[in-house]
């Protein structure tokens, strides 16, 4: 995961990028739920 030109390290190295991406997917699915739930 890259911020700029600075590398940040989730959890060592790539498996814990994979690890940050599918955690902020899952984040962003369960806001639309919530968000359609309450309209």
């Amino acid at each position: 995961m890259r911020f700029g030109d600075t590398r940040v390290e989730f959890l060592g190295g790539r498996s814990g990028c994979l690890t940050m991406l599918v955690i902020s997917v899952v984040l962003s699915v369960l806001l639309t739920v919530l968000l359609n739930a309450m309209l």
